[in-house]
């Protein structure tokens, strides 16, 4: 083995700032896709379990079509169909900003929120019925019933899945370098091209993704800990 390791690559100089820049992206995709699917799974958990038949049987259709449907196709998809089906002035702003920026955003938002919704709907059904029929014969609506009361808990319930997804969403934006967002794993892909170097840098690439991943984790373990265990006390 006449291969000679060189770690100096990519921790200084030029290349460590593309992956720097690469983890930069990384991080701003993640943070903009979870915080948009999280309301997006809130509102389509909400029409999920609607009285009214049509809203309930099109959360359903969205639920099973995203879900079941590779994200990268659905990467594709916005990327290269989307100015078939959005507004024209929608299709210019997106290309005014970060077109294929917007594109993965909006890949991720949709498909993590399918499955965010389900793990919604399963902690409203947590909570026992008795709490909404106390809340409603309280003279409470139907949607300040959820609002002040059903969601806060469910939600709260909720925060060890949802942080699962958090994580898949992170993991999963490495996929948005097929469409050439310059997150992570592109900048280790362009400096392997240029120094040819690929074992450190999808090292690093792999370091830097355990590092994410561990602190989400850490971060649900702490919530688990701190806020959830102290509740079950009581």
């Amino acid at each position: 083995m006449n291969y000679r390791f060189d770690w100096a690559i990519v921790t200084s100089g030029k290349y460590f700032d593309w992956l720097a820049s690469g983890l930069y992206v990384t991080i701003k995709l993640s943070v903009v896709s979870i915080a948009l699917s999280f309301l997006v799974g809130l509102v389509i958990a909400m029409m999920r379990m609607s009285h009214v038949r049509p809203v309930r049987w099109f959360a359903h259709g969205y639920l099973e079509f995203f879900r079941n449907t590779p994200l990268l196709v659905q990467i594709f998809f916005w990327y290269f169909g989307s100015y078939k089906i959005l507004p024209q002035a929608v299709n210019d702003w997106l290309v005014a900003q970060d077109f294929e920026f917007a594109a993965a955003v909006i890949a991720l938002t949709i498909y993590t929120s399918a499955f965010i919704a389900e793990d919604i709907r399963s902690g409203v059904r947590s909570i026992p019925k008795e709490q909404m029929e106390a809340a409603r014969s309280s003279g409470f609506s139907y949607v300040r019933s959820m609002r002040y009361i059903i969601l806060p808990q469910a939600v709260r319930l909720t925060i060890p899945p949802l942080i699962n997804q958090f994580l898949n969403l992170m993991k999963n934006s490495s996929l948005a370098m097929t469409i050439g967002v310059a997150e992570l794993m592109y900048q280790a892909r362009q400096v392997e091209s240029y120094t040819f170097k690929g074992f450190e840098a999808f090292s690093a690439a792999t370091i830097v993704y355990l590092a994410l991943s561990f602190l989400i984790t850490g971060l649900m373990t702490l919530y688990d800990k701190k806020v959830l265990q102290p509740m079950k006390g009581h």
